[in-house]
């Protein structure tokens, strides 16, 4: 069966011109669209910036973006850890390793020990979350049965060393005593 003509499209590519061959209409072309943020961003102070996104950090906090969800608003960030406790001030974390389990970062590491207390045959020895190492993801979050380990709204994780960004359990309680009214979704 022969192909007819009028089944074959031609792709060539068209002949450049010379305004194309030098690239300067594109230069310009980006140049003008620089230009036009530029200065379209001079002259705006606080109360003026209401679609703008950079903030003056530290001096300016980042504002927390509500989102409609099902006519109710919801945060939709997700900040540092924090290790829950339960009513006798022990830690919450019953070392099941299913937040380790559903991390894709593998960043969870948990020795378990047997628990002192009645109501729990484990709890975690030790429990560490690389933060460096971490996608903020939520997933630990979503796989823990008893709500120990949740993201906090805080944004603030500084370090100047690698060891100082590893998490432990000890830091990870600290922050859920210093986060204690904030309420995570």
């Amino acid at each position: 069966m022969p192909i007819e003509d009028r089944d074959i499209i031609d792709v060539t590519p068209p002949r450049m011109t010379t305004g194309d061959r030098l690239f300067l209409p594109a230069v310009f072309k980006g140049l003008g669209t620089t230009l036009r943020h530029c200065l379209g961003n001079v002259g705006r102070d606080g109360k003026n910036k209401k679609n703008l996104w950079v903030v003056q950090y530290p001096e300016e906090k980042r504002d927390h973006r509500p989102v409609e969800e099902g006519g109710q608003c919801r945060e939709t960030f997700r900040g540092v850890h924090r290790l829950n406790r339960d009513e006798d001030g022990r830690v919450r974390c019953v070392a099941c390793f299913m937040c380790a389990t559903a991390c894709p970062a593998n960043c969870i590491h948990i020795v378990a020990e047997e628990s002192p207390w009645e109501d729990r045959e484990k709890y975690p020895k030790q429990f560490d979350i690389d933060e460096l190492r971490c996608i903020f993801c939520g997933m630990c979050e979503e796989a823990c049965p008893v709500d120990a380990i949740e993201l906090t709204p805080r944004y603030e994780v500084v370090g100047l060393t690698r060891n100082e960004m590893i998490f432990d359990k000890a830091k990870l309680l600290e922050i859920h005593d210093q986060t204690i009214e904030e309420k995570p979704m």
